[in-house]
């Protein structure tokens, strides 16, 4: 998965459609005035890069990881089919340098380029992405985290090292768009139980990403160092560490200090005080997360078999619209993300135009505390008189609420439902830990703050709430974010996943959003910006994805780390001379060269509306 623990899943790409040529950046931000702190001077003959995170990694192993970090992390070791331009989100080269349908769309054929190593040496083929996808359509526990990309696909074969070809049992939409990692066949068929490897106990693992990871301590710091023969180019930093704070101010502090070169999930007071400060910039961008708030409508199997114990009036839609209802979005903008996000309802943030939706006037669920205590009578559930609302069970209804303890979104946000839900008689606990999975999957609660990035295509988005999404049994984790299991739902599911004519998949996606909304299951209040920092004496420049607007941490791609830039080489070329501007892609064989002037005015506009 990828909750807020956090869902959120792919990164990000670069490249112009033809693609072949690595995108560079040579020109960044002036050199400071000042020493570079610590950080930089850290070890004299090697650049690193270190980025806080607030999140710990749940798997190294691609085939188990959902949380944003750990997504993020095999974005860098290994290389996908296919990737996304920043600009606009379309497919670009990946591993794969092109790919075709036949006429019926049943068989897709791709080339896989004959220029990527793994860091063993070995070449990547066609043979290890046939391995990957036989190994996640045959093994449930390798299908744990991407399942959904393979489960309509037929027939998997490598006729030659360059050619891939996948069979499928129906058209498929999302064939430009497989956000798999592509492992080494020689390497993980050696693996036994998938559903337990995780990935952590050999280094360097061997990948075929920008990065290779060479070394990992649980809760602590996750380091890799530049691939220096990756097909693309190399990075321009040594090293790249990802730093563990399990408080948010602490990372700050960090940053501050010098000891990082990059936090990210700022709070607006953080923002504001970062903003003033020398050698520091703030990124403050659309993000590509929603934050909502989920119900427990009842954990299940897919074999019927119920378990947990989330509260059995959420099971009544009247009673889950009545508490959406009783949620002031507007508040929640101003009072706790202080205009850095902008309000919402459903999955796909503003971010991503073509699939955006929002309810129409008659559909709108507003904040109207006095109908959803109608509602709530309606459904039989009244007041006694202590003014508690009642359960079935005679016993007054007190909800407990899964919230992270190291967001302090979870935390201000559970305060005004205290309120908001206390007048209308129901009382809230919150339950602040800093591992919600547990409970998560087990149903163990009534009520969670959820949060995922969306994708550039909404598929995987979609595929998490549907019943196929569901665990085995009991005992199974599966992919499902919150066990909804909704028929209507599915059917819908099921179109979009094979309509090829975008329009009427946008429109397929937007209905499907839109049922999720009236069931009341997931209740979206913001789509929060992305509001981030760096040392601008330890990083010269570094790519937002969108270019125009965007953020830098947790992107469809690896460009962000891929692309920085050290700010001691920032402003020198290969040659030592000074550089007027920045090569931001590749057209046709054509460099596109822009001034870097202009290049950074258009990164300042990157203060907006939704988020990460």
């Amino acid at each position: 998965m990828n909750r807020q623990h956090q869902h959120g899943r792919r990164l990000l790409r670069l490249i112009a459609a033809a693609g072949a040529a690595a995108l560079t950046l040579t020109a960044g931000l002036a050199t400071p005035l000042n020493p570079a702190p610590q950080q930089a001077q850290a070890k004299a003959d090697k650049n690193v890069l270190t980025v806080a995170v607030a999140q710990s990694v749940d798997s190294l192993s691609p085939f188990l990881a959902s949380r944003l970090v750990s997504t993020s992390i095999h974005r860098l070791m290994y290389e996908y089919l296919t990737n996304y331009d920043p600009a606009d989100n379309h497919a670009i080269p990946g591993l794969a340098t092109k790919w075709e349908p036949s006429a019926d769309k049943l068989t897709w054929t791709y080339t896989i380029r004959s220029d990527s190593k793994w860091s063993d040496g070995e070449q990547a083929t066609a043979e290890d992405a046939a391995w990957t996808f036989n190994k996640m359509m045959t093994d449930d526990g390798a299908a744990t985290a991407n399942g959904s990309f393979v489960g309509n696909f037929k027939k998997v074969t490598a006729p030659s090292p360059t050619e891939l070809v996948i069979e499928l049992k129906k058209p498929q939409a999302t064939m430009a768009a497989l956000d798999v990692p592509i492992v080494p066949k020689h390497v993980w068929e050696k693996v036994g139980d998938f559903s337990k490897f995780n990935n952590d106990k050999s280094f360097p693992v061997v990948g075929n990403g920008p990065f290779i990871l060479t070394d990992y301590k649980a809760d602590s710091y996750v380091r890799l160092k530049a691939n220096k023969s990756f097909w693309r180019g190399s990075p321009k930093f040594d090293e790249l560490v990802f730093k563990y704070y399990k408080d948010n101010d602490a990372a700050v502090a960090a940053l501050q200090k010098g000891e990082v070169s990059f936090t990210f999930g700022l709070t607006p007071a953080q923002a504001a005080t970062l903003g003033t400060q020398k050698n520091i910039k703030v990124n403050d961008a659309p993000g590509r997360r929603f934050y909502a708030l989920a119900v427990n409508p009842g954990a299940q199997a897919k074999n019927g078999q119920k378990f947990g114990d989330g509260h059995e009036s959420l099971l009544d839609e009247k009673v889950r619209q009545a508490l959406f209802m009783a949620v002031d979005r507007k508040a929640l903008l101003d009072k706790v993300f202080q205009g850095h996000a902008v309000e919402g309802a459903g999955y796909i943030p503003p971010r991503f135009a073509e699939y955006f939706w929002k309810p129409s006037a008659g559909q709108v669920l507003s904040y109207d505390p006095a109908k959803a205590a109608q509602l709530l009578d309606q459904a039989g559930y009244k007041k006694n008189g202590d003014g508690k609302r009642v359960g079935k069970n005679g016993k007054p209804i007190d909800y407990r609420v899964l919230c992270h303890a190291t967001d302090p979104n979870d935390k201000a946000v559970g305060q005004y439902l205290k309120e908001w839900w206390g007048d209308l008689g129901i009382e809230v606990t919150l339950n602040c830990l800093d591992n919600v999975t547990d409970p998560w999957l087990a149903g163990t609660y009534d009520l969670a703050f959820d949060g995922w990035s969306a994708n550039p295509d909404p598929d995987f988005l979609l595929s998490i709430q549907t019943c196929g999404a569901l665990p085995a049994t009991p005992k199974d984790t599966g992919a499902t974010d919150n066990f909804i299991c909704d028929r209507q739902f599915d059917d819908l599911y099921g179109q979009q996943l094979a309509e090829y004519d975008t329009a009427k998949r946008a429109d397929l996606v937007k209905q499907m959003q839109s049922r999720l909304y009236d069931t009341g299951y997931m209740n979206v209040m913001a789509y929060p910006n992305a509001v981030e920092a760096y040392r601008t004496d330890q990083i010269g420049s570094i790519e937002t994805m969108p270019k125009a607007a965007g953020n830098i941490y947790g992107q469809d791609g690896y460009w962000s780390w891929w692309s920085a830039v050290p700010a001691a080489s920032s402003g020198e070329s290969s040659d030592g001379s000074s550089s007027t501007g920045v090569i931001i892609g590749i057209v046709a064989g054509v460099a596109v060269l822009v001034g870097a002037g202009a290049f950074f005015a258009m990164r300042r506009r990157s203060t907006a509306e939704d988020r990460e």
